[in-house]
């Protein structure tokens, strides 16, 4: 371990070593790259220079790029008063410090993304929509920045190094708008705009190009998707991209997830497992999920991706009483080419009362 030394006005100071002596920093840190995030807080006790490395993120840069990172799903589910972490590759839970936002942000309907070491939350304050910002390396909540244009019920995706939202509605105007995130800058940059109008939509990100499916407009509801190409900075519109998936009044916006650049659907109807096919516009049958989706439209599940795996979290089909059985924890591994797909349980947690999520995102350490 370092000892620290005395600078010139007799304070202590880190001494200037390697990070690992006899090592080059290049090579060091490659090596400290590798150990779990849950580690972390002891590298921030051993000086100062690990406690930066920790806290300015450049550990968890440097993990991304050699695709060693971790999957933490951060949710806000029923019977809870505050954002829990949960750390699938340990089974951990850690609660996160309050939200600092007014009473109506938590009566208020929410939406949750998460880009790099950021959570961006939005919902609504008393002088409107707001937005905070949770930052992992530093454990703390902080105020802004709002969209360019405040919005609800948008689609939104983590599209990579930044985060896209579009659609959604404003003083029940629906809208085709569109806007990006950039964590590095902390600000909303503006995209052009879809090709329709469309609230209650979902987004994801596949093929390097940002999805919008679904959704309902004052038309009706919506069997188109339509994605965004970064290169040629247009939106391009896929007509009947849903005809396949049965829906019904009131239902969620579309369950979706994609792992290995397959776009998975849990049908909110029938509690099953769809894959979508690109070469046919249409969707395939992978039997059933284990959550009862269908008890509330959809509503209360979260249905996400974990790295090359399928997550799914909500009331459990075998929960007898469900207002009491917590939330349980499924994941799968998918194979589009499979006749079912294999789910796995994870577990049930008793830190929430109820079986609803109403929050999910993942973030990827």
């Amino acid at each position: 371990m370092e000892e620290d030394t005395i600078d010139s006005n007799g304070e202590p100071q880190d001494a200037d070593y390697s990070y690992i002596p006899l090592l080059s920093d290049e090579l060091a840190l490659l090596i400290l790259a590798r150990i779990p995030r849950s580690e972390h807080p002891k590298l921030c006790c051993i000086n100062k220079r690990y406690m930066a490395l920790v806290k300015n993120g450049e550990l968890s840069k440097i993990r991304r790029e050699i695709g060693v990172t971790e999957p933490l799903v951060i949710i806000f589910a029923s019977g809870e008063h505050h954002w829990w972490e949960h750390s699938p590759s340990s089974g951990l839970w850690r609660k996160l410090p309050d939200l600092p936002s007014e009473p109506s942000f938590h009566l208020a309907d929410r939406e949750s993304l998460c880009v790099d070491t950021q959570l961006l939350i939005s919902g609504l304050e008393s002088n409107g929509m707001s937005v905070w910002r949770y930052e992992l390396l530093t454990n703390s909540w902080h105020k802004g920045p709002s969209m360019a244009t405040p919005r609800c019920l948008f689609a939104s995706a983590n599209c990579g190094d930044v985060a896209r939202v579009a659609g959604g509605t404003k003083n029940r105007t629906i809208l085709n708008s569109a806007e990006q995130y950039n964590p590095r800058t902390k600000s909303w940059e503006p995209m052009p705009s879809m090709k329709q109008r469309r609230k209650l939509c979902s987004g994801c990100f596949m093929d390097n190009k940002f999805y919008v499916v679904g959704g309902v407009n004052e038309e009706g509801k919506l069997t188109s998707g339509e994605f965004f190409d970064r290169e040629k900075k247009t939106w391009h519109l896929i007509p009947g991209m849903i005809n396949d998936l049965s829906s019904s009044d009131c239902q969620s916006p579309p369950l979706v997830a994609v792992v290995n650049n397959e776009l998975y659907s849990l049908e909110t109807t029938t509690n099953k497992l769809k894959v979508y096919l690109k070469q046919s516009n249409s969707w395939k049958d992978l039997g059933m999920v284990p959550v009862r989706a269908n008890h509330s439209r959809g509503w209360g599940v979260a249905f996400k991706s974990l790295g090359d795996r399928l997550l799914v979290i909500g009331a459990a089909w075998n929960a007898v009483d469900h207002h009491s059985q917590g939330i349980s924890i499924f994941s799968c591994q998918p194979d589009p080419n499979a006749r079912d797909a294999h789910w796995f349980f994870l577990g049930r947690t008793g830190n929430f009362m109820g079986p609803f999520v109403f929050n999910c995102s993942i973030m990827a350490v």
